[in-house]
Parts: C-alpha cells; sequence; structure tokens
C-alpha cells in the first residue's frame, strides 16, 4: 500500500511538472495532456487496486483471522490459570490460537517498565485486541492505548473501580472492561474460624505499590472484629522485602492469609517454608495456593475467571459488543479448597463441614515449579 501511495505522489508531481511547461510548443502541450492521461488512468488503475486490496483486508477481518496480545504482569498459577482459560473461552466462541488466531504473549515479571514496554510491542504488531492479566498491567494496557481503537480486556483485577478502569455501576472507564477476582473477605474469615477455633490475630503481608491489595486489606480490618480476629499487617515494596518481613509477621500472629497480591504470591514458596518452621498456617485465597502448601481457602477458580473473560474478548472481536459498552463482570460463587498433607503438618484437622462441601480436596504438596 505504501508503495503505490509513492508511486501516486511520483506520478501526480510528474505531470504537474510537465503541466508548468504548457505554452512552449504544441507539441510539449500535447505530451503533457498525453502524461496528465496516462497519471490519470495509473491513479484509476491504483485507486482500483486500492480498492480490491481494502476489500480483500476487510474480506479476511470478516473471516476472523485475529492477533491478540496477552500481557501478564507476573509468574504465578492463579494468573497462569486465568490466561489458559482465557484462550478456551475464546475457543468456546470459535477463536482458536493456530487456526485464526495469533496470540502475542509477553510477561513482566513484575516490573511494571517491562509492562509498559510489552503494550507498546502489541501496538506496534497490529494487535486486534490486548488481554491485560492484573492490575498493574491492566493499569498500564488502558494507558497506552487510549488514544487508540485497540480494545483492552483484563481479567484478575480485584477492584476495577479503584483502579481507575470503571465506574461504581461497572460501566467502564474507556475502552476497556474485563473481570474481577475481588475476594469473599467474610467466608474466608469464617473459614479461618472454623479450622482455628482459638486464633486471635491474623497476619497479612501485602505490596504497597497494589491499590487493590490495600483496599483488600481495609475490608479484611473492617470484617476480622466480627469474627473475633485482629489483623496485623505488614507492608512490602517488593519481593526484597518479603522474607525479613514474613519473619516479623510471624513472630505476632497465629496465622497467615494470603491475598491475591502478585508480588506476595510469587514469593509464596519463601513464605511457607518459614511459616512452616514456625508451625504457623497459612490459608490462601485461591486453589493454586492451596496446592503450594496452604491450609485451606474459600477462593476462586482462575480458569473460570479466565474462561469468562476469553468469552467477553469473543464478543468483542465478532462485532458483537463494545469492550467500552460492556460492565465489567465477577465471579460471585466462592468454592472452598483444602489441603490435608499441609493442614497434618501442623497438626491440624480440617472440619467435615467444609471438607464435605469442597470444590476440590489435596493430599499433597505441589512444588512451585
Amino acid at each position: 500500500m505504501k508503495k503505490r501511495i509513492a508511486a501516486l505522489m511520483i506520478t501526480a508531481m510528474t505531470a504537474a511538472a510537465l503541466s508548468a511547461c504548457a505554452g512552449n510548443s504544441q507539441t510539449e502541450t500535447t505530451a503533457a495532456a498525453g502524461s496528465s492521461q496516462e497519471a490519470a488512468a495509473e491513479t484509476t488503475s491504483d485507486s482500483t487496486a486500492a480498492s480490491e486490496e481494502t476489500a480483500e483486508e476487510s474480506s479476511a477481518a470478516a473471516d476472523g483471522d485475529y492477533v491478540i496480545g496477552i500481557g501478564q504482569y507476573a509468574v504465578h498459577g492463579s494468573l497462569d490459570n486465568c490466561r489458559e482459560g482465557f484462550l478456551a473461552g475464546l475457543a468456546e466462541a470459535g477463536i482458536v490460537e493456530g487456526e485464526n488466531l495469533t496470540v502475542l504473549y509477553e510477561n513482566a515479571n513484575g516490573d511494571g517498565g517491562m509492562g509498559t514496554q510489552i503494550i507498546s510491542n502489541f501496538l506496534s504488531k497490529d494487535a486486534d485486541l490486548i488481554c491485560a492479566i492484573a492490575t498493574p498491567m491492566a493499569q498500564t494496557a488502558y494507558g497506552a492505548t487510549k488514544r487508540t481503537d485497540v480494545p483492552v480486556i483484563y481479567t484478575a483485577v480485584t477492584d476495577p473501580v479503584i483502579a481507575k478502569l470503571a465506574s461504581e455501576d461497572k460501566t467502564p472507564a474507556g475502552n476497556i472492561t474485563g473481570t474481577s477476582d475481588k475476594l469473599p473477605v467474610e467466608e474466608q474469615l469464617q473459614m479461618i474460624r472454623s479450622i482455628l477455633p482459638d486464633a486471635k490475630t491474623i497476619g497479612i503481608m501485602y505490596s504497597t505499590s497494589e491499590v487493590n491489595s490495600q483496599a483488600t486489606l481495609e475490608e479484611y480490618k473492617a470484617a476480622a472484629p466480627e469474627f473475633g480476629f485482629e489483623i496485623v499487617e505488614s507492608g512490602v515494596s517488593g519481593a526484597a522485602d518479603i522474607p525479613l518481613a514474613a519473619d516479623s509477621l510471624l513472630e505476632k500472629v497465629d496465622c497467615l492469609n494470603n491475598l491475591t497480591d502478585n508480588t506476595v504470591v510469587s514469593s509464596l514458596p519463601v513464605i511457607l517454608d518459614k511459616a512452616n518452621k514456625k508451625g504457623i498456617p497459612v490459608f490462601g485465597s485461591e486453589v493454586e495456593q492451596v496446592k503450594l502448601g496452604c491450609v485451606a481457602s474459600m477462593g476462586l477458580d482462575y480458569i473460570e475467571l479466565g474462561k469468562q473473560t476469553g468469552k467477553m474478548a469473543a464478543k468483542v472481536l465478532l462485532g458483537e459488543a463494545q469492550a467500552s459498552e460492556m460492565p465489567f463482570e465477577v465471579i460471585e460463587q466462592a468454592s472452598f479448597y483444602g489441603n490435608t498433607a499441609a493442614a497434618a503438618s501442623l497438626g491440624i484437622t480440617i472440619p467435615e463441614e467444609l471438607t464435605s462441601s469442597a470444590a476440590e480436596m489435596f493430599d499433597t504438596i505441589s512444588s512451585a515449579d
């Protein structure tokens, strides 16, 4: 297309130059006229070709050839599950990687600066849609795409309103929407009380740079007294702070409770190792944390969350909806997950009232790898 445009410009300039020579002689005039006619013919030919090319491109788009950029903020199980579920949700709608879908996937490894580069790269490669996994990546994608027409679909964003991605009524802040992994705070506290009837203090570690973590922490602090708990908090600025913060926090609490904080969850094996050595139980916020050795969780299924997100993205790609007009969605139902091996190593028995209604129980502790 760019070559044709250049040819048109050269042709037009040549015609103008020849026309400027008009009046010198009848021959020159005739030649100029002939050149103009040729230029016009070439212009018509190029315009026709351009129209045909545009029609071909439109036809290809209508047939469903898509490019999606998936930007993931950090490496850990729940976010990986979101990505897996997202692709499964697209596939259920007929958009399948390797058939009519090209996926550009990059992971920022918890680096905000890298997130910016990732989104810029997706835009430079003409992605039709960007999937942003976790709040920091969603915020970065939203900022980078504001002056484009590229829609953003996010997942694993705990509170889109606090993250300034949506309004209180769930309507999008722009050409961006997705799914929230808001935690069932009261159900989690009730679960901990059932498992640890004598516990008084719960430690929560969180990243001071993640607005969602701070908001969820405040929810826990507000709800804890109703269940007879006191929340002891510890903020960290990065993964390097976690070992010392964990050592300090474990001296003050009866148990630890994880959020979906990306920085903290990425260091969960370190936290679990330190807690186990002190005989302190750790509770997770979703199934992958329980697999790794947290005693239990009233949490979300992140594969299902990803599927829900993929189905939303499919509607946008298929022209059935616009991201700017789709309210964000939340999985309402929390499920119980327990790990009998982790509980037994701490001398804890998970009550039958929980195990009998569990979505899944584990009797081994998985490796973080």
